[in-house]
């Protein structure tokens, strides 16, 4: 991983909000995040980000970060977005598709008032 480019708290546990970003990122198209259970721990869920390119019958999934869900309690969750050193090396636009699905679940998700970090 190559670092945090967005943090804040979300309300819900990281089981109830992951299905959400699932649907969430599902519904805007540009990204396809998954759950990577073997990543993934009691405390804390890993999610897959890659962006996914379609060329006929080819699919390609570039992975180009990761959600870390972190279980605060009191249904809170830590919400992570991390980049993957892939989006730095290949090219600005995967972070900045990184970085532009970051915002977009932070503005959906954020609790009001909670404190965000770039």
């Amino acid at each position: 991983m190559a670092g945090r480019i967005i943090e804040f708290t979300a309300t819900g546990t990281p089981q109830a909000l992951a299905p959400k970003v699932e649907d969430y990122a599902r519904g805007r198209g540009a990204v396809s995040v998954l759950v990577v259970p073997w990543e993934s721990d009691k405390q804390t869920l890993s999610m897959a980000v890659t962006l996914v390119e379609s060329d006929g019958w080819a699919i390609e999934h570039t992975n180009v970060g990761t959600v870390k869900l972190t279980d605060l309690g009191n249904n809170q969750t830590a919400v992570a977005i991390l980049a993957h050193e892939t989006a730095h090396k290949e090219s600005e636009g995967l972070l900045a598709v990184l970085e532009q699905f970051g915002e977009q679940i932070q503005g959906r998700f954020q609790i009001e008032g909670s404190t965000a970090g770039r």
